[in-house]
């Protein structure tokens, strides 16, 4: 068979239909241990995104991630293939004053979404977001928003995510059921 076509008709053996060789990659939570890591790619999805690195913010984003990893109001998945790191993805949980709209008051906003280029449009950015949902559900939170880069902003629409606010806005939100 001709090696392109072979590549079109190879099999698709998991439930998000990814290649065969794609099938080593794993999610996991991320750790204090994973925090060197999660700023490496926080930066790099940063800079793919536009932004000009004008200063050091390793000493500030360690801070951060190691502060809301130890109390619980970051959940972080990192996504590896054969141990190296590939995507990453977080939520961070709020409680906000509650409203007709959201009863309970607790939000979870989706941060950090990046997946490293040559593994986009694989689908581990929907699958970040499942494992993001199902931390919410777990904690009985209702709405979700995020600032959606124009790069991702397919990936939330499919998943259900909608602009909120004027056409063009980067905030995007979703009502849990």
């Amino acid at each position: 068979m001709h090696e392109a076509l072979q590549q079109v008709c190879q099999p698709l053996n998991n439930e998000w239909g990814l290649p065969m060789e794609q099938q080593d990659v794993t999610y996991r939570k991320a750790s204090q241990e994973d925090i060197p890591v999660l700023i490496e790619m926080r930066k790099q999805q940063l800079i793919d995104e536009g932004s000009i690195p004008r200063f050091d913010i390793d000493m500030e984003l360690h801070a951060f991630l190691q502060s809301q990893l130890t109390d619980g109001s970051l959940v972080q998945f990192l996504v590896e293939d054969r141990g190296q790191p590939v995507a990453t993805g977080g939520i961070i949980f709020y409680l906000f004053p509650p409203s007709f709209i959201n009863q309970s008051g607790k939000k979870g906003y989706i941060m950090s979404m990046y997946t490293r280029d040559e593994y986009r449009g694989q689908g581990i950015a929907y699958r970040l977001l499942e494992l993001l949902v199902e931390e919410a559900r777990a904690r009985d939170v209702s709405y979700l928003w995020l600032c959606g880069s124009p790069m991702g902003r397919t990936v939330y629409r499919r998943f259900g995510f909608a602009p909120a606010g004027s056409p063009g806005e980067l905030w995007m939100e979703m009502h849990l059921e």
